[in-house]
């Protein structure tokens, strides 16, 4: 394969997915592959299951580039937070140990960010020229800031403070399972939440990933907003 092909890896608490990316069309060039993250998910045993990864995509993807997305904050490589990982991760150097069981260079970004970069240059907020915003709602809240196509990395708006809560532990999708929110007390809280976010950055699109962006015929248009706010279209 050409250089348009890289192999793309995300690490998740319960899984570790990769596949061939046609960096071109931007879509995917093989199948998805899933392995189960280990139950120590150290980063030892996790550089392990990466390497299986690789090894399972050698035929297609050649000597291609690899990036790797992490639920953490990563800075130059290093990753200083750990969301559903082991906390050995945090002040890791992810990258090297990624490199070194590898034995070929990988870029190292949080899953969030990665997830924002793509919508913007293949998915709902393609040929936005403004200031987008990207939420994953899963386990927590993921964020992505780009503006004028440049990632502002490692946001973390899912930390924010909001009526004295950390705000993922009160609007992330997870939460609304747990306690068995029904779709209008949802609603509510997630309303407060982006018009916090709104006021606190006025963007120019919001962009909503995650599981339940499968369904967001249920709460997008209920959220009254100055900003457009649409479901992510790549597969989350």
């Amino acid at each position: 394969m050409t250089s348009n092909f890289a192999l793309g890896i995300d690490i998740g608490g319960s899984g570790i997915k990769g596949a061939v990316v046609d960096l071109a069309a931007g879509d995917f060039a093989t199948e998805r592959l899933r392995i189960d993250t280990p139950q120590e998910s150290t980063p030892a045993n996790v550089a392990a299951v990466v390497g299986e990864i690789v090894d399972g995509f050698a035929d297609q993807l050649g000597d291609g580039p690899i990036g790797v997305t992490i639920p953490a904050i990563v800075q130059h490589g290093v990753t200083l937070s750990a969301a559903n990982i082991h906390e050995s991760w945090v002040n890791c150097p992810a990258e090297k140990i990624f490199e070194d069981a590898l034995g070929r260079d990988v870029v190292l970004v949080n899953d969030a960010d990665a997830a924002g970069v793509a919508e913007v240059q293949f998915g709902a907020a393609k040929g936005n020229p403004g200031l987008v915003i990207m939420t994953t709602l899963g386990t927590g809240i993921g964020s992505a800031i780009i503006y004028r196509g440049v990632l502002i990395p490692n946001s973390e708006l899912g930390h924010l403070e909001i009526d004295g809560y950390d705000a993922e532990k009160r609007a992330a999708a997870s939460v609304r399972a747990r306690e068995s929110l029904s779709w209008p007390d949802y609603i509510a809280r997630l309303q407060r939440y982006y018009e916090t976010v709104e006021f606190l950055f006025s963007p120019d699109l919001f962009v909503v990933g995650g599981g339940v962006s499968k369904k967001a015929d249920k709460f997008l248009p209920q959220l009254k907003l100055r900003t457009p706010i649409v479901p992510a279209t790549l597969q989350n």
